[in-house]
């Protein structure tokens, strides 16, 4: 009986020995296990920590100035009317916006003729683009990137896992799965980077557009604003 009790004993603690083994290796924080990916990992994770900071910078400048001011064009179109040009100028002045400046560029030109005007809002509006897009570029570069290199960290790592078992003289199962699994971390780091840098991308990327079909909405108000017999 006793004999029978130890056998049981023995096989119940089987598996509360695998449960810790299991937990032991589960308790890996974050950064141990990207550090397992190799050298490779420090572009890897550069990269993310430029994207990231690309892309807060690039939202909140994109989001501030896409907010819309009501009382701008209603203002300047008031003044206008009145014939004070000035006073449209300084509102365009105050207000510091993307669409103010261009307003202010249009306002500048009033007096010559109609292309003109045109031409030169719509040559400040390239400029004011040009500058919400600063930067955006980049993220596509990383989601190119990124990717790249957890592939190439894990082919390095492959090779690596190839030449010890040279060395060894022999193929141990174990050593071979578990080098694999370290590098392989490379890649899933590197896809998961590029895939993000991806999507914030092409956030960015709509945010502006939908500011750039805005800006020349207004454009178009303007210029109708100035065709108008009292202007």
């Amino acid at each position: 009986m006793s004999l029978l009790q130890d056998s049981v004993n023995t096989l119940n603690q089987v598996p509360q020995q695998t449960v810790e083994l299991a937990s032991t290796q589960e308790n890996l924080n974050l950064i141990q296990l990207l550090m397992k990916g190799g050298w490779i990992m420090l572009p890897i994770i550069l990269l993310f920590f430029l994207g990231l900071v690309i892309f807060i910078e690039r939202y909140i400048t994109i989001r501030n100035a896409s907010k819309r001011e009501g009382g701008l064009m209603a203002q300047v179109k008031t003044n206008v009317l009145s014939g004070r040009l000035d006073a449209a100028i300084a509102v365009c002045k105050s207000s510091n916006s993307a669409l103010s400046r261009m307003l202010q560029k249009g306002l500048s030109r009033v007096g010559r003729p109609i292309k003109d005007i045109e031409g030169a809002i719509e040559n400040q509006g390239k400029l004011e683009v040009s500058k919400l897009e600063k930067n955006i570029s980049i993220l596509g570069i990383i989601a190119g990137i990124a990717p790249m290199l957890g592939f190439v960290g894990t082919i390095f790592g492959v090779i690596q896992i190839f030449r010890d078992v040279e060395m060894a003289g022999g193929i141990d199962i174990g050593s071979v799965s578990g080098g694999l699994y370290v590098k392989m971390i490379a890649s899933a780091s590197g896809l998961t980077i590029g895939i993000l840098a991806y999507i914030g991308y092409h956030i960015l990327n709509m945010m502006v557009e939908r500011l750039i079909l805005r800006m020349e909405t207004d454009a178009v108000e303007f210029i109708d604003l100035l065709d108008e017999p009292g202007a």
